[in-house]
């Protein structure tokens, strides 16, 4: 199960995706998360997701990474969709006691189940077309106004991006973990809730000390290499705009266009 986190993981390519300045690549993954969140209807949500469908076979990655990617995160959608299910007005449909599921409450689950499937794609795709050498870099550019306030951005920028890089590393940790507790005879799925969470105790430990680990690992590395953070650094690779960049602003400002005269002109979902 763990081995189907697909968290923070990258997938080295070539395609139109992978060569779009990172910087560009944040600021698209935000306008996608507004475009998907200033959606009022089915039309507008439609546009949005045709917009993320091309980009995803733009970007060369096997669609079953993508899937792998709502995996792990399914439950939360059909939870979210199912309590939604409930907040809606107009005539009950079906009446469960002091809970009514109404032709609204029905819209309002499928509408955020989608969103939220969107969302979690998007974001997928940022860290599989982007390395974590240039999602420091991206970060700390953007956040660069910021060092007017003595706000050390590029320490923050690098502790973001070793904490997502790190992320399958520790899940691959993990499973290697369960699988040599199982070996020793640890029950690990059965049992209730308590029973499970206790059985995972033999599990944590030995995480956090090897989590621990390779902090100082890391640590130690880095200053044998005498890191100093971000003052006085150089950089072997420089971070420009192309024209890819431009033309997927275009395309972004027109997707956002389509969205708005939808919201606009056609019906918005009954809530």
């Amino acid at each position: 199960m763990l081995k189907d986190i697909t968290f923070g993981q990258f997938l080295p390519g070539a395609s139109s995706l992978h060569r779009l300045d990172p910087r560009a690549k944040i600021l698209f993954l935000i306008a996608v998360i507004v475009f998907i969140f200033i959606t009022g209807n089915y039309f507008a949500l439609a546009l949005v997701a045709a917009f993320i469908i091309a980009l995803m076979f733009a970007s060369k990655i096997p669609l079953k990474m993508y899937l792998k990617s709502m995996k792990m995160i399914l439950f939360i959608v059909l939870f979210t969709g199912i309590i939604n299910l409930f907040y809606g007005k107009g005539d009950p449909l079906v009446q469960i006691g002091f809970l009514k599921i109404t032709e609204a409450g029905i819209n309002n689950a499928i509408f955020v189940a989608l969103r939220i499937a969107l969302l979690i794609i998007a974001s997928s795709m940022l860290t599989f077309t982007t390395s974590p050498t240039d999602l420091t870099d991206a970060i700390e550019r953007l956040l660069k106004p910021l060092g007017v306030f003595h706000i050390k951005i590029h320490e923050i920028a690098m502790m973001m991006t070793i904490a997502l890089r790190f992320v399958p590393t520790l899940l691959e940790e993990t499973d290697k973990i369960m699988s040599a507790q199982k070996a020793r005879g640890a029950d690990l799925d059965s049992g209730n809730l308590i029973k499970r969470v206790k059985a995972l105790i033999p599990v944590l430990i030995p995480l956090f000390v090897s989590a621990f680990k390779r902090a100082e690992d890391l640590a130690t590395a880095m200053e044998c290499r005498c890191y100093q953070g971000g003052s006085g650094r150089t950089r072997m690779k420089r971070l420009r705009f192309g024209k890819i960049d431009f033309y997927g602003l275009l395309i972004s400002i027109a997707v956002l266009g389509g969205v708005i005269l939808c919201n606009i002109f056609l019906p918005a979902v009954v809530r």
